[in-house]
Order: structure tokens, then C-alpha cells, then sequence
């Protein structure tokens, strides 16, 4: 039975600039670290982290939500791939990233829980606290 996940953190910055930094192939890179083609259009695929994941846009609503189907390359052949989620709400000091991840094969759901810790949630405070201290 596929699983799902779901993580939230805050960030020292506008839901806007987060929006536009994940849908950006420059951007995504340096706030994870890892390499991303991404595009920022309805439909348009992207890549991430030199390869490792890609996916298509399916909903995107500015600074607000993206959808995506989304694999990675631990995902056998047949599986159809998951859904993932990425919800922007402006909070006091910045803005609540929610990733709510779902289909992801049976057994997984641990494993790319801290996958989004470490190598997304981790690498963007950093990026983004660097952002602001720019400003």
C-alpha cells in the first residue's frame, strides 16, 4: 500500500520567493545543493538533484501550491510514481513550506521523509537565512 508523508519548516522569506527559487533551475539548484532543470509552466518537466528526481508540473498556483508527480530513481519501473505537494502560507517571520508527498512505494516513507530533511528543508534554511542577511 503506497504511503504518505508529510513535513512542514519555516523560512526567513516571502511565500514568493521560495515559489519562484523551487520553479527556477538556478535557484533550485543552489538552495539544495544539487543539480535541477526545472520549468516554472503547467505541464513543463523537471529534474533534481543531478538526476535523481523528475516529475511534471500539474497545478501550479503563484506562491501559494505546486503539484507535482514526482519518482525518483529508486522507483521500480512499474511503479506509476507519487504526488507531491508543496503548500506556501505566510506566517509571522517568513513563510511555512507543508510538503505532503503521497504514493510513495510501501515501505519508503521514512527513508524519503529524512530525505526531504536533509536534503531539502536543511540546505533551504541555510540558503534562504543567507537571502535574508543580503537584503
Amino acid at each position: 500500500m503506497p504511503e504518505q508523508i508529510r513535513l512542514s519548516a519555516t523560512f526567513p522569506v516571502s511565500s514568493k520567493k521560495i515559489y519562484t527559487a523551487w520553479l527556477s533551475s538556478k535557484e533550485h539548484s543552489a538552495m539544495t545543493g544539487g543539480g535541477a532543470k526545472v520549468s516554472a509552466k503547467i505541464g513543463g518537466k523537471f529534474i533534481a538533484w543531478d538526476g535523481y528526481i523528475d516529475g511534471k508540473n500539474l497545478e501550479l498556483i503563484p506562491n501559494k501550491r505546486i503539484l507535482q508527480s514526482w519518482r525518483s530513481t529508486e522507483f521500480s519501473k512499474n511503479h506509476p510514481g507519487s504526488l507531491l505537494l508543496i503548500k506556501f502560507e505566510e506566517v509571522k517571520g517568513g513563510t511555512k513550506v507543508t510538503l505532503i508527498h503521497s504514493e510513495i512505494p510501501d515501505g519508503t516513507g521514512a527513508a524519503y521523509k529524512k530525505g526531504w530533511k536533509d536534503f531539502y528543508y536543511e540546505p533551504m534554511k541555510t540558503y534562504f537565512a543567507k537571502e535574508k542577511s543580503d537584503k
